[in-house]
């Protein structure tokens, strides 16, 4: 498939907030040629610091909302979300507290520190001007 046959859209949510997306007219051929592991990889704190934005979350909650907001297209296994979170709150970008609520388990729910506002930020600007220098390149936008 070229990439002709897609569809760039950027949505602005708000002031330096943007969603972009490539719509393609063959869906199957988006699902069968998932994300490589290092554009995964490369994603995930900017992804993890976005979830945790809006509320503190656990790590199965923020693996599942990836899945769901992505439609499909990305997912991680939760085991591997978890050297990520804790090297998130290592540099101190969130932080973590157990929280145990009766006829469950326990849960650690991470939020967003200060300093996590600030690298999400960083995060949200860095990949917008990737995508825009790769739309430049590629051309999703032309006519």
């Amino acid at each position: 498939m070229s990439a002709s046959t897609g569809t760039m859209t950027i949505e602005v949510l708000g002031a330096n907030h943007f969603r972009a997306g490539v719509v393609y007219s063959d869906y199957q051929y988006m699902v069968s040629r998932p994300f490589s592991k290092e554009l995964k990889k490369g994603s995930a704190d900017l992804l993890i610091l976005a979830l945790v934005e809006q509320r503190p979350r656990h790590g199965y909650d923020i693996g599942r909302l990836i899945v769901e907001r992505s439609q499909g297209a990305l997912s991680y296994h939760i085991a591997s979300l978890y050297p990520t979170l804790y090297r998130l709150e290592d540099a101190g970008l969130v932080e973590g507290r157990w929280v145990e609520k009766t006829g469950q388990r326990r849960r650690r729910y991470y939020r967003l520190t200060s300093a996590g506002r600030t690298r999400l930020a960083s995060e949200r600007t860095l990949w917008q001007n990737f995508f825009v220098a790769i739309d430049r390149v590629a051309g999703f936008t032309r006519p």
